[in-house]
């Protein structure tokens, strides 16, 4: 994985824009404002993804390259380091996952946005 690779992926889902609202270093994929992904441009070896807190802590045990989320809530964010033990498939799997828990959270008024774009 690279971040090219995760950045086109990440943009083509519906409603996503890429932020920086922390500084220049730091690459944030929202979904109607709220964070799905992060990723380091200067350091892109690894992405914090949101993950249900039981599946986390099983992603963890299974890969060594799943850490908890760096900077980010233990509970509910991963740290995925690239090119390690998690295949790429599996990484845009956790993107996925990442996506879905954050649109199904969004209030009814955010969802029929996202509905209609």
């Amino acid at each position: 994985m690279n971040i090219e690779s995760l950045r086109d992926f990440c943009l083509l889902k519906k409603g996503v824009e890429e932020t920086f609202p922390f500084d220049n270093d730091i690459l944030v994929f929202k979904v109607m404002g709220k964070m799905f992904a992060l990723i380091s441009i200067k350091d892109p070896n690894s992405v914090n993804l949101k993950c249900n807190p039981e599946k986390a802590i099983e992603l963890r045990a299974e890969f060594t390259s799943i850490k908890p989320g760096y900077h980010m809530s233990k509970v509910h964010w991963n740290t995925v380091n690239f090119n390690e033990d998690a295949k790429d498939e599996m990484i845009l799997e956790m993107v996925n996952d990442s996506y879905n828990l954050v649109v199904s959270s969004l209030t009814k008024k955010l969802k029929t946005e996202l509905d209609l774009m």
